[in-house]
This record gives structure tokens, sequence and C-alpha cells, in this order.
């Protein structure tokens, strides 16, 4: 008798594990998602700061904000000013062009194929050195609001102010900390 309630009583709790799976998988359910190269998620190429394209590869809509992956595109020689996300780890890997990154006191220098791991709540800052353009693809662990920093930064037509980077930087769970890198 006790044995029949247990076999009952566990087949009462699959659909409920069906539904956590799902939900941890992905809350919009698309499957598989496919993004050809030099396309975007969602058929939007973000340009940012004067000339920098994004493309989102992976969306927080495909993984439940556990993960977000863009293609990041320099046309010239530049990166962002030196910050702290406070929430996410991030991970850059070249695909094109030579990058300088400084995280905490360390220093790389990156050329196609290398990669470097930055966590979370450490400093850093990078810039494209290189001649010609530079690619690189950079993923974000957790998401947390690096998708919708993006979207909004693309929103800022030019090259924004001090001021209104740090405001977007700290509504999206990041601190300034200093200039961008200088490229010469």
């Amino acid at each position: 008798m006790q044995r029949r309630n247990f076999l009952l009583g566990s087949l009462g709790v699959l659909p409920a594990a069906k539904g956590l799976l799902r939900d941890n998988a992905n809350q919009d359910d698309p499957g598989v998602v496919y993004v050809a190269a030099g396309e975007d998620r969602f058929q939007t190429h973000r340009e940012v700061l004067g000339g920098l394209q994004i493309d989102f590869k992976v969306s927080t809509r495909d993984t439940n904000n556990g993960l977000f992956i863009i293609e990041h595109t320099d046309h010239a020689k530049s990166g962002p000013p030196k910050h702290i996300h406070h929430e996410q780890d991030e991970w850059f890997y070249v695909l094109q062009g030579d990058y300088h990154l400084e995280i905490g006191d360390k220093k790389y220098v990156l050329a196609p194929g290398d990669s470097v791991f930055a966590p979370r709540k450490v400093p850093h800052v990078w810039a494209h050195v290189g001649e010609g353009q530079g690619k690189l693809i950079i993923g974000f662990q957790p998401a947390g609001m690096m998708e919708s920093f993006l979207t909004e930064l693309a929103k800022l037509k030019g090259v924004p102010s001090t001021d209104s980077m740090r405001t977007l930087f700290a509504e999206h769970g990041m601190t300034i900390v200093g200039p961008p890198m200088k490229v010469g």
C-alpha cells in the first residue's frame, strides 16, 4: 500500500518537473536559434559609440537571462571606458584584428583565436589596436541587463557625453572607473 502511494505521488511530480525544465531552458521556447554569419538574432545591426557595430547572436530570451552573446565589430581603433560589471562575467574571443585588454592589473595582447575571461567586479578596459577592422565575440554570464544596455546605447546617436555614459552604465549594473584605453 505504501509503495503504491509512493509511485502515484511520484507520477504527480512529473508534470511539475517538466515545467521546471522548460522554464530553465527558455521562457519563450523558440527552440534552436540559428543566426547566419554577418547577421543579427533580430535582423537589427546596432551602431554604438559613433561607429561600432553590435550584432546579437544569443539573446537573453533564448537562455532565460542566463547568457548573452554578441558579435562586436570595430571599424577603427577604439574601445569602451574602463568599467566594472557588478553582476556579469565577460568573455572575449577575437575573430579578427588585434586587441589589448587590461583586467585588474594584468595586461593582455590578443590576436585572432585568443580569448580571455574577465570576472565580475574586476575593472577592465579594452581596445581594438590593429589596422583595419576588428571583430570580437563577447559573452556575458549571467546576461543581466547587458542586452538592454546595448539596445539603449544604440539609441544614442554619435558618441554620448561622459555624464550620459555614466548614467547609462549605472542604470545597467556597471560603473565607469576610468577613461577608454589610449590607442596610438
